[in-house]
């Protein structure tokens, strides 16, 4: 910024320079070219340049007796003075009369006074300082006219706008602006261009015009900005003070209040106000005594405990969880079934003997008058719709609902809690889910409970014992908190796939609803309902941009998600919007509908087709059930050759079938005869039996019967009855056993479109018991013995 003593010396004395009728200046003058903003005729500033370069020239100026050069703007800094073209100087500069040259550590400095415009006529020295040319003075003649009257005056009148937004500029430049006159305005125009921070290249064509109307008429624009900008950073000055002192005003109220507070022995400290907090909690909650008494102990430690020591941490983490736990707080049950029936209706299409259970479930609880001290485990395969089954006995109720996996859980402080002793101590998720819910009664939904494991660390199934038992959960006892909290108002809802890898003590506590696969009819249903609606909600898109025909979602269904659950069946219709959308991204305008014939052209082509039921001599179709839901299951029997007796079995099968199979082998060799087979077959035949396919592991004590019946039809040479599946286990005296799964079985027999079953006698009611629609066109005979079966095969 410009000092303002040197600016009043420069312009007193550039005016008195210029005014003055016979005044000489040389014209010959050595030339010093500036890069950092061009050197106006109304300046006075110091001016550093490199001693190496410019000493030389600094050096003849000083002798001569005028002390002057000139000063031209370049853009770059001139590295090497050797190599400058002064053809690349621009038409004006500014003669400086030299004062007071200084060395420091190789700059040489002086102070430069402005005293007019310089033009270059020729050079006399041009390829290395110091630079020598000719020179003129370009003049303007005073102009007296009005109009460049009142523009000095606009000029006098903004600066003086200017200063009181900008400290730098004191009471001297204002008395020394004071005596610009109007007369005189070229200074007046110079000292104001000088005065802004226009780019370089702006004040050098400023520089240039010679003509003082015109270079009027360029620095009133600039400096009017100048006053723009100073304005603007004096507001924005004014807003960061004001926003500080309202910080500052706080803080001091804040300390006043603290000083006021101590006077008058109100003050709170942090231990006060934790301890007010945890009192407030436990306002409108029934504690029991021991846990009243256990929670004062701790509030009377944390009071005398000081704030930074570990243990007041450990004393004020424990209170926060045990004021935050629900005491005695209860939620009021909405045991309405008609509402509870609704709710299961709009969440979930069939499952109707599901539904059935769970509303006498809730009907036993609205008789009562509440619902306690129930633990549902539901059993059944992936994607059937176990978690929201248990979400919407929630809704139901009006309960909140909490869910945690157990799944993969190895360590029982998950289920129990953490010693207060260990570093990080947590309770356990029970009491995190009473916590989060505030009721003593929500349904707790314990996923994938078939799936948990055990380790050094405990066993979580033993864990769960006693949460899961009625008798015991009334007093559970969470390591944490070391207090006994009352369960037995909480709905377990339990879900796993399989009921053979949970412990016979934890099954024997749970009442088992099982959930099977659905029918082609029921995935429909809940496509239609469900899982379209929700695809295209989640694409953000309409029914009227995209459709689906019925006929394109059985075909889906039929060979692409033919498993028990509709997972997959959603993730196929999530892949059809998506590649639709694509379609309507290209052409907005158009409309998608999708038929069953467009299928493979969005899929590929089908996972599933229509297998082909295996009929022939020693070929029997079986019923099985997987964790997936059911299965048909072909059996092969063939005779390699009679060299030598012996029964060979493939198709990675477990422990349990090949003991079916040894059973079925044994029955059939000892009763041949009985059932009109030759009594010598099986002495001298090898006999392969095979059930595919090999690579999939299979097991279960339900193919006896099948076995057996494949084993009879290739001793007798004589193929069996076609279209008739059937499931059972055998005993060696011929006798049919019960077995599990008959509504899975009975599901995958009408997928494969198989009509005719057989089916143990054992298992009669459980037949009875399935839905209409799932009996309607099946033919069953119930078997009792084997010779039973045998009629139904072999007439």
């Amino acid at each position: 910024m410009n000092d303002p003593h040197d600016i009043e010396i420069a312009s007193e004395q550039t005016s008195h320079s210029l005014m003055l009728p016979g005044q000489n200046l040389p014209d010959k003058l050595y030339v010093i070219p500036i890069h950092n903003r061009p050197f106006f005729p109304a300046q006075v500033l110091p001016v550093i340049v490199n001693e190496e370069h410019w000493a030389e020239t600094l050096e003849l100026v000083s002798k001569t007796e005028h002390k002057t050069l000139a000063l031209f703007y370049v853009d770059k800094p001139v590295t090497d003075p050797r190599h400058f073209d002064t053809s690349s100087l621009p038409e004006h500069g500014t003669v400086v009369r030299v004062h007071h040259i200084s060395n420091d550590d190789g700059k040489l400095q002086f102070v430069a006074q402005g005293l007019t415009r310089v033009r270059i006529r020729g050079w006399l020295k041009h390829h290395r300082p110091p630079y020598l040319a000719e020179v003129d003075y370009p003049r303007n003649a005073n102009d007296s006219r009005d109009e460049v009257k009142a523009y000095a005056m606009a000029l006098i009148n903004v600066i003086r706008e200017l200063l009181p937004l900008n400290p730098l500029y004191n009471e001297e430049l204002k008395n020394y602006l004071n005596r610009f006159s109007p007369n005189d305005p070229s200074p007046l125009t110079d000292f104001a261009a000088a005065l802004t921070t226009a780019q370089s290249k702006v004040l050098q064509e400023v520089l240039d015009t010679v003509p003082i109307l015109k270079r009027m008429e360029k620095v009133l624009p600039l400096l009017r900005k100048e006053v723009e900008v100073a304005r603007l950073q004096n507001e924005l000055s004014d807003e960061v003070n004001r926003s500080v002192g309202e910080h500052q005003r706080e803080f001091f109220l804040k300390e006043q209040l603290k000083i006021i507070q101590q006077e008058l022995g109100i003050t709170k400290d942090d231990r006060s106000a934790d301890a007010e907090q945890f009192s407030a909690r436990l306002e409108g909650k029934t504690l029991p005594e021991q846990a009243r008494k256990r929670i004062d102990e701790e509030m009377n430690k944390l009071s005398v405990l000081e704030t930074g020591s570990p243990e007041y941490a450990v004393t004020r983490n424990y209170l926060d969880w045990a004021t935050s736990v629900p005491w005695g707080v209860v939620g009021k049950d909405k045991l309405d079934l008609k509402h509870a029936r609704r709710v299961l209706d709009d969440h979930h299409a069939g499952m109707d003997d599901i539904k059935q259970r769970i509303t006498e479930f809730l009907a036993v609880g609205a008789f009562k008058g509440e619902i306690a001290g129930s633990i549902v485990l539901l059993v059944g395969p992936p994607g059937v719709g176990k978690t929201s089954i248990g979400k919407s006995i929630a809704e139901s109720l009006g309960r909140p609902f909490y869910r945690f996996s157990v799944g993969g859980m190895r360590d029982e402080a998950e289920i129990k809690g953490h010693r207060r002793t260990y570093i990080g101590a947590l309770p356990g998720k029970l009491v995190q889910a009473l916590k989060d819910v505030e009721v003593m009664n929500p349904v707790i939904m314990l996923d994938e409970i078939d799936k948990m494991g055990s380790s050094f660390q405990g066993d979580p199934a033993s864990a769960l014992l006693e949460t899961l038992d009625p008798e015991q959960n009334v007093e559970f006892l969470d390591h944490y908190l070391d207090l006994r909290l009352d369960l037995s108002k909480v709905l377990f809802v339990c879900t796993a796939n399989t009921l053979d890898s949970i412990p016979g003590p934890l099954l024997d506590r749970m009442e088992v609803i099982r959930l099977s696969g659905y029918i082609t009819e029921e995935k429909l249903a809940i496509a239609k309902r469900h899982l379209w609606p929700k695809q295209l909600d989640k694409a953000g898109v309409s029914t009227k941009q995209l459709s689906i025909s019925d006929s394109a979602l059985r075909a889906l269904i039929e060979g692409y998600a033919r498993e028990a659950g509709v997972r997959q069946l959603e993730k196929q219709l999530g892949k059809l919007v998506r590649k639709a959308v694509v379609q309507l991204l290209e052409d907005p305008q158009s409309k998608v509908k999708i038929a069953a014939k467009d299928l493979e052209g969005y899929l590929g082509m089908p996972v599933f087709r229509s297998e082909q039921v295996l009929s022939g001599v020693g070929v029997i179709t079986g019923l099985a059930w997987t964790s997936m839901g059911g299965a048909t299951l072909p059996i092969e029997a063939t005779r390699i050759h009679t060299l030598n007796r012996g029964f060979k079995l493939t198709g990675q099968l477990g422990e349990v079938m090949k003991e079916s199979a040894e059973i079925a082998y044994s029955y059939v060799s000892s009763n041949l005869k009985t059932y009109k087979g030759d009594p010598t077959f099986f002495d001298q035949a090898f006999v392969h039996m095979h059930v595919p396919e090999g690579a999939t592991p299979k097991d279960g004590p339900s193919a006896g019967v099948t076995i057996a019946s494949a084993l009879l039809s290739l001793a007798r040479n004589q193929v069996p009855k076609k279209g008739v599946a059937m499931t059972g286990e055998l005993t060696l005296t011929g006798q049919v056993l019960a077995i599990g799964g008959v509504r899975e079985k009975v599901i995958a027999a009408r997928r494969q479109k198989i009509h005719e079953l057989i089916l143990p006698e054992a298992n009669r009611g459980s037949y009875q018991e399935l839905p209409e629609y799932l009996k309607q066109g099946i033919t069953v005979h119930f078997a009792k013995r084997f010779s039973d079966v045998a009629k139904v095969l072999f007439d």
